[in-house]
């Protein structure tokens, strides 16, 4: 299987969008929303959207594996964002333009500050040395995940750096419809990017684990694959995301031949998002975890709790628990 395109910039939708004047049902507190028209996206059908290959789009929060002194390390995605007033100032633009494009940034000054060690992420276009914002008002980015940041506790929970390993969801090798929870080296997923997901992470819509045992993995993107995905057709796509077991996930990314992402979310279709039963949940799962245990750590060390139920085989990821 060909590792798939890395997300290291915000995917362009498979159709052509338009901002209706209604509130968002994707993000609270914005007074308009982006929606599909029926019209596919030219950039779509440049890159044979038609061969492409359809992957679960998985809601989570955007992880990134690269060296960080000299070793394999966890990286979280950290945007610069502008400020409030830029902020405004865009909205109110893009809101009375109907579009973001021909809005002029002034770089110094309309953007936050972001920690020392932060890095802009692959492609991100540069003038006179400087990273300049994608049309969305953003400069996408990393930050190392160090055991020291509380803002990132749950992405740390996730890997071992004294052992170089991290805990994976993926496909089992031999068979697609079975899912795994491995601990993987961090160098063999250099240069990848993957999804974490889990009880503190976006509302949890999975349902994993529980406030007092929070269950968090990642899932590398494209890994996922849908077995019968329906065409890039606007009424096709409506059905399959209300009508399919399949369809009851967040969205499909598309992993082009030349390399472009395409995706397609629920709420561009004016879906609801998310849905009780996702089909991540009518999966089961093989837990294949055997760490040497650390003596000194936590009850709630994730690589000593999901060590202390290694071969077991569960109906569904939501159904790991590690109450006492």
């Amino acid at each position: 299987m060909r590792r798939l395109g890395s997300v290291q910039q915000k995917i362009p939708c498979v159709f052509l969008t338009e901002v209706r004047n209604e509130p968002s049902k994707k993000r609270d507190c914005q007074q308009f929303q982006v929606v599909a028209t029926e019209n596919v996206n030219p950039a779509a059908l440049e890159s044979d959207i038609h061969c492409a290959v359809a992957t679960e789009k998985i809601d989570g929060t955007c992880c990134y594996v690269t060296t960080y002194k000299g070793e394999p390390y966890l990286w979280a995605r950290l945007d610069r964002k502008p400020t409030k007033q830029a902020d405004k100032r865009f909205k109110k633009y893009q809101y009375s333009q109907k579009t973001c494009k021909g809005f002029v940034w002034n770089v110094d000054k309309d953007f936050r500050e972001v920690p020392e060690s932060w890095i802009a992420a692959h492609r991100v276009q540069h003038e006179n040395g400087h990273p300049v914002p994608d049309e969305h008002g953003h400069i996408p980015g990393w930050v190392p995940v160090d055991h020291t940041n509380k803002q990132y506790c749950w992405h740390a929970s996730v890997v071992n750096y004294d052992s170089g390993v991290a805990l994976v969801l993926k496909t089992h090798g031999e068979d697609e419809g079975l899912l795994e929870i491995v601990s993987i080296p961090l160098i063999d997923l250099m240069e990848q990017t993957l999804e974490l997901i889990g009880t503190n992470v976006n509302g949890n819509p999975y349902g994993l684990g529980s406030k007092k045992y929070p269950v968090h993995v990642l899932v590398p993107h494209g890994v996922l694959r849908i077995r019968n995905p329906p065409p890039a057709d606007f009424q096709q796509l409506y059905s399959w995301f209300q009508e399919c077991q399949e369809g009851r996930v967040e969205g499909i990314v598309w992993h082009c031949d030349d390399g472009t992402l395409i995706k397609i979310h629920r709420h561009h279709l004016g879906l609801k998002w998310p849905v009780g039963d996702s089909f991540l949940n009518t999966r089961p799962v093989l837990v294949h975890v055997d760490e040497k245990p650390d003596p000194d750590a936590s009850e709630k060390d994730l690589f000593k709790s999901f060590s202390s139920i290694n071969g077991k085989l569960f109906s569904c990821i939501q159904d790991i628990q590690f109450e006492a």
